[in-house]
């Protein structure tokens, strides 16, 4: 299992993963699931995975592949982020062409989903789901977020705070605590957890944390939600019997 969000924003984007992946109770491991394509003052591109990690692994690595090697349609030639969508979407329908027939009788199938986002030199932050059959969804102002994996745990808070006026910096607090409330109720979703926060029309990353396990900031944003919930729910008016 995995999570994954991503948020659009009047001042930017978040996006913002965990590093667990497993096959099994006894089988747990640490993979990155972000994966940046950025060239500074042209474009940013953001790629966050869920699902097979050899399907998703396959899909950044052919992404990668034709972009070094300049074959079209590439990342790096996109016009829109519209045309990064379709980029995307190829790929992973031609990965499944390759493996999904080997894999349609296996306990595990082929199964990857992305959301990535960024903005191109010419038009506004955008911000896209993608399904493992290759269609797309854009995030728009009444949805500005798009979640995946173990994403029930973390919708509550989201829901309550983030609209598009929100500023960055709370954005970013307000998704640690969806993750810090989705790793107490899934162990299948862990640190690290890796964040970035895209100023629009910055053409840069330029806020990246990595928070590992112990990370003061994390620790402490987990103790004062804790604390606070508890007096917040202290203060609720009793039940009149």
């Amino acid at each position: 299992m995995t999570y994954c969000v991503g948020i659009i924003l009047d001042q930017g984007l978040i996006f913002a993963s965990d590093s667990r992946t497993h096959a099994g109770v006894d089988n747990f491991a640490r993979f990155s699931k972000m994966t940046v394509f950025e060239r500074a003052g042209d474009r940013v591109i953001v790629l966050l995975s869920s699902g097979n990690l050899a399907g998703t692994q396959a899909v950044i690595g052919l992404l990668k592949q034709r972009g070094a090697r300049g074959e079209e349609p590439n990342l790096w030639s996109a016009q829109t982020m519209f045309d990064v969508a379709l980029v995307v979407s190829d790929a992973m329908r031609e990965v499944d062409r390759r493996d999904g027939q080997h894999l349609a009788d296996s306990e595990f199938g082929f199964n990857a989903s992305f959301i990535f986002g960024g903005q191109i030199a010419g038009e506004p932050p955008r911000l896209f789901r993608t399904y493992a059959e290759g269609n797309f969804i854009e995030a728009s102002v009444e949805t500005p977020f798009i979640q995946t994996g173990e994403t029930k745990y973390g919708k509550p808070i989201l829901d309550r705070v983030i609209v598009p006026d929100t500023s960055l910096n709370d954005a970013a607090k307000c998704v640690l605590v969806s993750f810090d409330s989705t790793m107490r109720s899934n162990l299948s979703v862990g640190m690290p957890v890796d964040l970035i926060c895209y100023e629009a029309d910055s053409l840069a990353v330029r806020m990246r944390r990595h928070f590992g396990e112990g990370d003061p900031y994390f620790s402490e944003l987990s103790k004062q939600w804790s604390e606070g919930v508890r007096k917040v729910f202290g203060h609720l008016p009793n039940l009149d019997w």
